[in-house]
C-alpha cells in the first residue's frame, strides 16, 4: 500500500456498503416464501440495468431502474403481487437498514470529510440517510443524477474530488462492490474494499489498496 500521503477524506458507496440492500427481505415475505432469491434477483438485475443504460446512453434515474428490475424479478420468479405490494417493496428502498457498524465508523473518521457517491437518486439517498440518522456524519451526499450516467463511468467518480476539493489520490473510496472498487481504482482513488462476504477479487487486473470485512476496520492514518 502507498505511504505517499495521508488520507484526507473518505468517499463511500451507498448500496451494499452503508445500506443493506437485502434488508427488504421481510417485506418480500408478503409475496414469496423465498424472499432471499427475490432480493438477489432484483439486485442483480438492478445493477445490470445501470450498466446497460450507461452503455446505451439511455439514462433513467435509479428509482426507475430499481422498479424495472423489481418487475423483471417478479416475472422471472413467476410471482403475482398486487400493485400495492410492489409499492411496499419499492418504498422499502427508502428506509433500508444500514449495517450495524456504519454510524460508529463514520463518527470515528471525523473530522475528515465523509461523502456518499452513489448510483441512487437524490430522493432515495436522502431518505435512506435520514431514516438511519446518518446526516450529521456526512459532509456530502452525491448522486450520479448530476451527470446522468452510472458507475463505473469516470464521470461519476470525478464527482467526489470535485465536491470535496481533494485530489482522488488523497481520498479513500470505500465500496463493498468489487466492480465498483475496480472502477474507482482505475479512476485514481485509493480504494478500500469492504468484502463482507469473503468474495474473490475480480479478474480485472486492478487490486484494492486495502481489504476489510467491516467499515470500523477502515484505516484512519497514512497507509
Amino acid at each position: 500500500m502507498s505511504t505517499a500521503a495521508p488520507v484526507r477524506g473518505y468517499v463511500f458507496d451507498a448500496y451494499g456498503t452503508l445500506f443493506d440492500v437485502h434488508s427488504i427481505v421481510e417485506v418480500g415475505r408478503e409475496i414469496t416464501a423465498d424472499p432471499q432469491t427475490l432480493s438477489a434477483t432484483w439486485r442483480q438485475k438492478q445493477l445490470e440495468y445501470t450498466w446497460l443504460r450507461a452503455l446505451m446512453g439511455r439514462y433513467e434515474d435509479f428509482w426507475a431502474v430499481t422498479e424495472a428490475a423489481l418487475r423483471y424479478a417478479i416475472r422471472r420468479l413467476a410471482l403475482t403481487p398486487s400493485e400495492a405490494q410492489i409499492r411496499r417493496l419499492m418504498d422499502a428502498y427508502l428506509s433500508l437498514a444500514c449495517f450495524p457498524e456504519v454510524k460508529a465508523a463514520l463518527v470515528a473518521l471525523a473530522p475528515r470529510p465523509r461523502a456518499i457517491l452513489s448510483n441512487g437518486s437524490p430522493r432515495m439517498l436522502e431518505a435512506a440517510v435520514a431514516s438511519n440518522g446518518l446526516g450529521a456524519h456526512l459532509d456530502r451526499v452525491l448522486s450520479v443524477d448530476v451527470v446522468k450516467t452510472y458507475k463505473p463511468s469516470p464521470e461519476v467518480y470525478a464527482l467526489g474530488p470535485q465536491a470535496l476539493g481533494i485530489a482522488a489520490e488523497e481520498l479513500l473510496f470505500v465500496s463493498s462492490n468489487a466492480w465498483d472498487v475496480a472502477g474507482a481504482k482505475a479512476f485514481g482513488y485509493r480504494v478500500a474494499w469492504c468484502n463482507r462476504t469473503q468474495a474473490p477479487e475480480e479478474e480485472l487486473g486492478i487490486r484494492p489498496d486495502v481489504t476489510i470485512s467491516r467499515l470500523d476496520q477502515l484505516p484512519q492514518s497514512e497507509f
